[in-house]
């Protein structure tokens, strides 16, 4: 691409320095210059935005969404707010035809996930969502050795996993206290563990169906900046069993809080021929880094094992990640492809969550109405 032939981005939700916007998209979109440019930012009010821009070295600030969505000058919006206002933002960019970029949840339950991928399927536009676990090295590096037979026929799945955020304690009221409620739609269960699920799904298939247990044990939270505690009602206890695709049983537990050691994530693929393990700092891998070992046939010790290098930014797991995503909406664009994780897919990962939560209400086994989409 040439200088003209940029893709122009308005970024809604810029807080420098602290943000997810400007800790992993401004640096993503930095290392794709040859492909994009940030065109403006729009926050809750002019003054905001301004002030981001001026910190950021954007060039434009908008009044709103609204101007932004009707600018010619913005060829794709990013919408890195907060989860209960993806709705009217994503609203507001897909019916004036813009291509977004929308990070994990798409809305705060399956009803705003529904509304939002027919939005874009009707307007015809690209739109696609931060689910970038799917496209991590260690993922793809896991896909690659289960493809190829490392573990032989797969036997069973077990996953372990801490959640960091939603345990006896928050920092800060101000970042974190929405996270703890379930009808803002951002929690343990929507965030960490929903991440997980896609890419377990990326490398191993489809979940078939699911039995659960979603509890809240911790529901009041110390908040130490100000000596009180408040109150939460997002699950931090998650119990997920059921069967992949050809009966391979699995199981993930994940829990609120910071794990005590360094392995607060661990994922077992036990099979015929080997087992692989994979671990990290927490349960949110779609964050942290994550480590590959493996045995296979006589070898009774896990040996690490390497991720292969995808010259698609290694260096750095955070933009590293989001850059991928973003590598791929610019060749979607191009060639017409489908290699991004879109809409399609988030309303899928939607409804094996609302699958999730009706096992848990019910007691029963339910059987999961969708199948996952493997990225080429």
């Amino acid at each position: 691409m040439n200088e003209k032939q940029k893709l122009r981005v308005g970024i809604v939700g810029l807080q420098p320095g602290r943000s997810w916007a400007a800790v992993a998209h401004i640096p993503a979109l930095h290392s794709l210059d040859d492909k994009y440019e940030i065109a403006g930012v729009a926050n809750s009010n002019l003054k905001s935005a301004r002030a981001a821009a001026e910190a950021c070295g954007i060039p434009r600030a908008f009044a709103s969404v609204q101007e932004m969505a009707d600018s010619p000058d913005v060829d794709i919006i990013t919408v890195t707010v907060k989860v209960p206002g993806h709705l009217n933002v994503l609203r507001t960019a897909l019916q004036a035809g813009k291509h977004v970029y929308c990070e994990w949840p798409l809305g705060r339950d399956l009803a705003e996930a529904r509304e939002l991928a027919a939005l874009a399927e009707k307007n015809g536009v690209r739109a696609v969502i931060g689910t970038q676990a799917r496209l991590s090295p260690a993922v793809r590096e896991l896909t690659r050795l289960t493809d190829a037979g490392y573990v032989g026929k797969v036997r069973s799945v077990t996953v372990s996993g801490w959640g960091r955020i939603w345990g006896d304690r928050v920092e800060s009221l101000a970042s974190d206290a929405y996270l703890l409620k379930r009808e803002n739609g951002a929690t343990m269960f929507t965030i960490p563990f929903a991440h997980t699920l896609a890419a377990i799904q990326e490398v191993l298939g489809d979940i078939v169906n699911v039995s659960a247990i979603l509890e809240t044990r911790i529901p009041q939270v110390y908040v130490p900046e100000t000596g009180q505690y408040v109150a939460m009602d997002a699950a931090d206890q998650i119990l997920v069993s059921g069967h992949l695709a050809d009966g391979v049983p699995f199981s993930m537990h994940y829990r609120g809080g910071e794990p005590r050691g360094t392995e607060g994530f661990t994922w077992d693929i036990h099979g015929s021929e080997g087992d692989l393990r994979v671990t990290g700092e927490t349960g949110h891998t779609q964050i942290v880094p994550l480590s590959i070992f493996g045995a296979r046939r006589d070898n009774r010790t896990l040996e690490p094992l390497s991720v292969h290098d995808d010259g698609d930014g290694t260096d750095d797991l955070v933009r590293g990640n989001v850059a991928r995503i973003y590598r791929r909406l610019a060749a979607d664009l191009s060639n017409g492809t489908r290699s991004a994780p879109d809409f399609e897919d988030a309303l899928k990962l939607h409804i094996l969550l609302d699958t999730i939560v009706r096992a848990s209400d019910t007691g029963e086994r339910l059987p999961v109405p969708v199948s996952n989409r493997r990225l080429p």
